[in-house]
């Protein structure tokens, strides 16, 4: 069962006009909220970031956070699995085709769930290999945007080379994955590229580095030089739907010892501790 602008329907049952400007122009942003228990995870902050990227392209919020909250409980209610992940799109609305935005014009809204999966547990022990590509994205990588083209190329190539992620370099400083944020471990402390228009706020990001404060792990955050990435001691993929993945090898060279080092064992184990108390009602 999705959500489509007001209504609950079998997702066969769903269509959008072609005039829809997210179909002509890729004119909309998304979000991505995992389910726990059929509890959403973190969904505060994820409607946080939500109106933030409607506010980078001038478009109204279509709801409160409270319907927001009310409409996503129905979707997890009326699809299968205690864990689950919801994808928000809302794109301008149907229009004639023209760049300026439309007057009185309804945004689309289109909600969706999906079976969350868990992140393989060989990948976990052995880790994963990933590559690195010049950051070619527009500059408000901020935005949650639809018009994810871009992005969709930079992961082909990780796809094309049988690797999870592509490393993306800009300027010759570290900014994120093609669909992911990237830390680095260098003398056992915990590096983070700092939030910017270069990179997606990511939720995970976020609980990474709270995690990091509150169990004294020495952690900094700054920008990280392309050299540094490649001399690292440990890479670690985060977002909502891998959670904390070790990359293990970048571009066919061994990181570090080649193994998951001890601070992603570390940050893993307190992510599940975390993800836990979230699925037993203690924290929000």
């Amino acid at each position: 069962m999705i959500y489509l602008n007001g209504k609950f329907m079998p997702i066969e049952e769903a269509f959008i006009p072609v005039l829809d400007r997210g179909f002509i122009f890729g004119d909309g942003v998304y979000e991505v909220i995992p389910v726990y228990s059929r509890k959403p995870f973190r969904l505060a902050e994820h409607l946080i970031r939500l109106q933030h990227s409607l506010d980078g392209i001038r478009l109204k919020n279509p709801c409160s956070n409270d319907e927001w909250r009310n409409i996503l409980e129905q979707i997890i209610a009326n699809n299968d699995g205690e864990d689950q992940y919801l994808y928000l799109h809302i794109t301008r609305g149907v229009a004639k085709r023209d760049h300026a935005f439309p007057a009185n014009v309804s945004p689309t809204v289109f909600i969706m769930s999906n079976p969350l999966p868990q992140p393989p547990e060989e990948l976990l022990k052995t880790g994963a290999s990933a590559i690195t590509a010049n950051d070619n994205r527009w500059i408000r990588c901020d935005v949650k945007a639809i018009s994810l083209l871009p992005n969709v190329l930079l992961r082909q190539l990780a796809v094309d080379r049988h690797a999870l992620e592509t490393i993306l370099i800009r300027n010759q400083f570290l900014t994120e994955g093609a669909a992911s944020n990237i830390f680095i471990v260098k003398d056992k402390v915990l590096l983070a590229p700092p939030k910017s228009n270069l990179m997606l706020p990511g939720i995970t990001y976020d609980v990474v580095l709270e995690l990091a404060a509150a169990n004294q792990i020495p952690h900094e955050i700054r920008e990280i030089s392309e050299t540094e990435t490649r001399m690292a001691d440990e890479i670690l993929l985060t977002s909502s739907t891998k959670e904390i993945m070790p990359i293990t090898l970048l571009d066919n060279h061994p990181v570090g010892d080649g193994k998951p080092g001890e601070l992603f064992r570390q940050l893993h184990a307190l992510y599940q501790e975390y993800k836990a108390t979230h699925m037993r009602g203690q924290v929000v």
